[in-house]
């Protein structure tokens, strides 16, 4: 059966964290943080090494391979800012930093429930600070994760109802 070329709303996406509790194995459940308002594009673009030959055999084009990726460093997710926002985030950046000790990591998800695979990845979270606060606006906040390594889809795990925090 062919699938169906339909935009999806981003509406239903969810964003959330689980640490290791055996060290190197992706966890299966996963907390849910409320109040998601916006994800940075994770889709890095691989840095191009040039491979051009003196010799003009490529038809005077230079040629590549593909180097590394970057996600440009920490990503900042977005969130409406809440007690629970800043409870939930700072307590699992101290148990993050705790894990690391003992070798485990810290595994994040995005998940919308349109799609049969999530976008995983592991990452040190920052504790939140003060976000900028304007006269007569809704309070946002930016949480930062550093990507660590893992990245990409994964359909093994599918947490189609985590936890909420």
């Amino acid at each position: 059966m062919a699938v169906k070329a339909i935009d999806i709303s981003t509406a239903g996406i969810r964003f959330g964290y689980a640490i290791e509790t055996t060290a190197g194995t992706k966890p299966s459940a996963f907390t849910n943080f409320a109040n998601p308002k916006s994800i940075p594009d994770l889709s890095p673009e691989p840095n191009g090494l040039d491979t051009s030959s003196l010799n003009i055999e490529a038809g005077g084009y230079k040629t590549y391979i593909e180097g590394l990726k970057d996600v440009g460093g920490s990503i900042g997710i977005g969130f409406g800012m809440s007690q629970l926002l800043l409870d939930t985030w700072n307590n699992m950046c101290e148990a993050s930093k705790a894990a690391e000790a003992q070798s485990k990591r810290t595994w994040f998800v995005f998940y919308h429930p349109a799609l049969d695979k999530s976008f995983f990845m592991t990452g040190q979270p920052s504790k939140l600070g003060f976000p900028e606060a304007e006269v007569d606006t809704v309070w946002d906040a930016t949480a930062y994760v550093m990507p660590t390594g893992e990245l990409g889809w994964d359909s093994s795990i599918n947490p189609t109802d985590p936890v909420s925090a």
